[in-house]
Parts: C-alpha cells; structure tokens; sequence
C-alpha cells in the first residue's frame, strides 16, 4: 500500500481545468497543456496487448490526451497543470456499474436496517423493539419499515417468517420488513388488514402472496406482489430523498464507480434524478434501464410507447444516456423463497424431487416478440434471470429477435446467472449477449450452501455463477453490484471474482473451475460494462481521445496479493476528466467515512444471537487463484 499521493500545480497557477481564459498564442499553448497528469504509476489500460504505461496526461477537454512515459508527458506540462504522483499505485479507467439501484440505496438509507443480519426470533423482537423504541409517538398509525431483511435469516435455520412473530411486538402500528434481496418483504397483521389483502385475495402478475396450510395470508410477499403492501407507506419528502441519494452517489464515486446501470427505474426514479442534475449532485454517468411489468411485456406496441414516453419526458437531464430496458424473468433461487425458475424442480432438501420449478414471469416467444420490437426500435433489453430455465427463456427471446430482425450488435443482457445450463454456455457468443454477473455472491456462506445446496443438488451446484465457463465459450462479461441488495465493495467484489472466497466467506465457491483471472476481472468492471453499456468508443478504457473517466488507488491492484484487493481505497476518481471523489477533501473523508459506516459488520450489542448478513462492503498479473 502506497502513502498519500503527492499533488502540486505548475508554477501553482490554480487547479486542474480552472485556468483562465487569455488571448494570443500563449494562450493557445496554455490551453494545449494537460489539465492534469498523473505519473509514477503502474496504469491498467484494459486493453489487450498494451505495452506497459506509466502515466497519463487529460485534456481541458475532460478526454485523456496521451498516455506514456512520464518523461515523454511532462512535456504537456504548462501553465495550470496539477501533477499527481501515483506512488507506483494504479490508475484505471474507472468502475463501471452493469446493474445496481442507487436510488433505492438512498431511500434505505432513510430508515433503519438490519443489515442482512441473521437472528433468532427473540432477538429479532429485541432490536425490532429497539427501533419502535427510537421512533416515538407514532402510535397507532405511523409506519414502522424496516430494511435489509434477511428472507433466509430466522435461526435456527428453516424458520419461516409469520406475521403472528411480528404482531408479538408491543406496537399497533403497521410494520413492514423489507428483504434485502428486493424480492420479498414480511409484514404484521395491521399491514395486511390496510392493504386489504386476505385468503380471497388472489396473486398478481409476477408475484406471490404466501399463505399458510389454513388458506390465510403469512405476511411474506415476494416480487410483483409487494406493491399491494408498499404502495400504502408514506413516501418521504423529496429534499429529504435528493439529499441521501446525493449522500450515496457521493459514496460510489468514492468507491471509484464512474457509471452506473440504474436496474430498475420509472416515472419516480427519473424525476429524482432530475432533481438530483438540478442539485448538482449527479457525479456518475447514468444509463436508466426502464422496467417493463408483466402485463407490459405482453404488449410489445404499447411497452415500447411507455418507454418512449419516459425518455422523451427526461431527456434533457444531464448524465442521463437512455436505451435499456429492464425485464423480471423469475425471483430468487435460495430457500425457502425459491421463485426463481429451474430447468428441473428444487428438491425438498432430503435429495427428493418437489413439484415446485419456480416462477417464470415470461415465456420465452412473449419475451422474444418484446425484444423483436425494442430491438428493432434501437433499444437493448436487460433481462433478470438467476435460475437456469430463465436464462434459457432469456436466451431464447434473443434468439427468437435476432432471427425475425437480422440485427446484430444489439448487446442485449442477461443479468444475474446464478445457475446456468451447461448446454446454454455457448449461445452467448453466437448471439453476443452479453453476461452481467454479480460475483461478490460468488462464495461459501449461508446463501450459497444451506439454503441452497441441499435444495439443488451438487451437480447442479457446480454451475454456480459459472463466469470462467461463460468466458471460456466466448461471453462477454460485465460486471455489477446489486447494490444495495448488497453494501457497495467494489474492491472485495473484484477480489471475490478471483478467489471466489472474498473477505468473509467461508470457503471457495468452485475456484478451481469459475475463478477468473485478474486480468480477466478488472476488464469485465470497466470495458466489459462499458461494452454493455454501449459507451465502449466513450470510456471504459485508457487510451487517448476517451472520456478521463479514471481512478487513482492506493496501492498496485495488478500484483499485490489477491486478498488485499479488498482494502483498496480510490484516492481520485474523475469524470470526463472532473474530480468527483478526492479522499483527501473534507468531502471526500465524509463520503469515505458513510461508506465504512454503511459497510460494517451488524452492531454486536443488538445480540448475541446475531450473525453477519449475506455480502459484503466496499501475487501475480493475470493470475488464476
């Protein structure tokens, strides 16, 4: 790990890009001269083949105007230009974000959390009392909501949540769980008697209401049955929402990530990032991906009118790039939620076969004719598919498009691929779908193994996240987050792609076979989302006439031993060629500090009876662990 980095500006005429306007030739000199040229450092330029580099100059343009030796760029040196030695640390392009819900990170952060922990159900009445206890006098109508629920975290493990443990806490007030995951929340009976739900009440499109052996509603509603719950709890004001959201975007700058996937947005996200443009407070490249429900996707005319209708309505906001679209194919694959959709059924945990295979919210010609049309129209589709028989289904709606347009180079997704068909790891070059995974998953824990493994089998098990296998048969790989399904570690999620352990699993998750090279996974978080994103001619890479979307680390990513990639701190994080994150500003300390705040451990003194969450926080080249 290297110190501080060491900063000065020529003859200290001023900050990078903020040299005056002049007249005459010296002022065409001045403005010829790099903004900001950063040396001394071991520079990840992404691109295959690329001799070494150790340092790089921008551009007043905000693009990057040369790369080299730092002898050969001190000669753009000038009047203005801040000099930035690395200390032998990294410089790269910065993290791009293939999937990830910023402005739900923000909303959640407004309200208290459990921290995806694991608890018994006595101590979960003791810290639920705690917070009832810090929110006075909201008796009886004042909503108690809850984030970062574990939907597998009831102890002793195969406890299942019911709204009866809930209606045991000494409130009248509605309370609502909200799982961490996004697929499920618990509520008490008070909830469920406002939204109006009962025995009679049927399912939606896309979702489930669960219910006990007695016909009767058990409180947990998982994916598009939700909104019958949520759309009943106060919103909170929008200067209260704009000022957190600001505060976590400033956190992911700090974590070096550039670009960002919204995964999941509408009419609402949308105005709050105009409200967040107006503020100044949008540091990141955003690309809007806009959800398209179940009974949408059933109507390509009308879902493409949607989708138009938004982008029109918001397309003068600065940062905003649209041109994706978000589709739910199934829900989550762990026990006992079980909604994503299997090629073969789940097993009941003994090694017998069940009758349950999932849900599958599209099937494979509906999705293919919503693709056909967006397709058509310009448009890439972003698919959720975690359990195999929807990422086959996923596959297959591209297939179906590809053959009825002819087009090609549409970088259509799958995002997620927790369990992938063996037989489906070849269709994704041959139809250049791109796989955007999540590989901080990609270890030993609790989520992986027991509430999994006995429910899928071993063989199926191998196939977990299967990123080398994918790459091996010729997929593009992007990177993301999910955050906040999972706290924003850019760094421990690289890492976990390598090692397949990260800082706090339990053991590999199939390194020998699905580890990836670092090499390999510093490319799928920049160029690879890039390319996903259709900005790979804007960023993504180190060379001359991109976007100066970079990032100084603190210490040399491309050879310090794999697990000490989980520390890294970003120094410098620029956009287009704009300080976004500098850690040693007082704003950048307070960021660096909510993002330590926001990825620890849970508070111990909640109980003892309280284990960590599902994910976690913010050698040799090109070596396989």
């Amino acid at each position: 790990m290297t110190s501080s980095l060491a900063r000065r500006t020529v003859l200290a005429a001023g900050a990078a890009g903020l040299v005056g306007a002049a007249a005459g030739p010296a002022a065409a000199a001045q403005r010829s001269a790099a903004a900001l040229i950063v040396h001394n450092a071991q520079v990840f330029t992404g691109l295959p083949g690329a001799r070494p580099v150790e340092a790089v100059a921008v551009g007043h343009d905000g693009r990057i105007l040369a790369t080299g030796r730092g002898r050969d760029l001190r000669r753009l040196a000038g009047r203005g230009t801040e000099i930035v030695d690395a200390r032998g640390a990294t410089v790269m392009s910065g993290i791009h974000d293939g999937h990830v819900h910023p402005l739900s990170a923000g909303d959640r952060s407004l309200r208290p959390s459990l921290e995806g922990a694991e608890t018994t159900a006595e101590a979960l009445l003791a810290i639920l009392t705690g917070f009832l206890q810090d929110t006075p006098g909201q008796e009886p109508e004042g909503w108690l909501v809850v984030s970062d629920w574990n939907p597998i975290g009831l102890l002793p493990h195969g406890t299942l949540p019911h709204h009866s443990l809930l209606d045991a806490l000494p409130t009248r007030r509605p309370v609502a769980l909200i799982g961490g995951d996004g697929h499920n929340i618990w509520v008490n009976a008070r909830a469920l008697e406002i939204a109006g739900i009962t025995a009679a009440t049927p399912d939606p499109v896309g979702g489930k209401i669960v219910k006990g052996p007695d016909g009767q509603p058990s409180g947990v509603l998982k994916d598009d049955a939700q909104p019958l719950v949520t759309r009943h709890i106060p919103e909170p004001g929008k200067a209260e929402l704009v000022a957190a959201c600001a505060r976590v975007l400033a956190q992911a700058a700090a974590c070096g990530v550039t670009t960002m996937m919204d995964a999941l947005v509408g009419q609402s996200e949308l105005a709050l990032y105009q409200a967040l443009a107006d503020a100044g407070a949008l540091p990141q490249r955003i690309v809007p991906a806009i959800r398209i429900d179940a009974d949408l996707v059933k109507d390509p005319k009308a879902a493409l009118a949607h989708a138009r209708g938004l982008r029109h309505s918001f397309r003068d906001v600065p940062g905003l790039r649209f041109g994706t679209i978000k589709v739910f194919l199934d829900g989550v694959i762990e026990y006992p939620a079980q909604t994503a959709a299997l090629l073969e059924p789940y097993l009941d945990g003994s090694g017998h076969p069940t009758d349950n295979r999932g849900e599958l919210y599209a099937t494979g010609q509906e999705y293919g004719r919503l693709t056909e049309v967006f397709n058509r129209a310009g448009w890439q589709m972003h698919a959720h598919g975690l359990g195999d028989r929807a990422v086959r289904t996923a596959l297959d709606g591209y297939e179906y498009a590809r053959r009825t347009t002819g087009l090609r180079g549409a970088r259509n997704t799958i995002a997620h691929l927790q369990l992938v068909d063996p037989a489906d790891l070849r269709r994704f070059a041959a139809l250049d779908v791109v796989a955007c995974m999540q590989l901080q998953w990609a270890a030993q824990d609790t989520w992986t193994m027991e509430a999994l493994l006995p429910y899928i089998g071993p063989e199926r098990h191998r196939w977990m996240y299967p990123a080398r296998s994918l790459e091996r048969h010729g997929a593009r790989l992007s990177g993301g987050s999910d955050w906040p399904v999972d706290p924003l570690q850019t760094w421990n999620q690289i890492r976990t792609a390598i090692d397949r352990t990260g800082a706090e699993g339990e053991g590999p998750l199939h390194r020998e076979l699905e580890g990836l090279s670092r090499t390999s996974t510093l490319r799928m978080h920049t160029h690879g989302t890039a390319w996903q994103l259709r900005m790979d001619r804007l960023t993504g890479t180190v060379r001359p006439g991109l976007a100066a979307d970079l990032i100084v680390l603190d210490r040399d990513v491309t050879k310090c031993p794999v697990a000490d990639i989980s520390d890294t701190r970003v120094e410098l994080t620029l956009v287009g060629g704009r300080v976004v994150h500098d850690a040693h500003s007082s704003a950048g300390r307070a960021a660096a500090a909510r993002l330590d705040r926001a990825t620890a451990a849970p508070r111990p003194s909640a109980s003892a009876a309280v284990h960590g969450g599902r994910h976690r926080a913010c050698g040799h080249d090109d070596d396989r662990p």
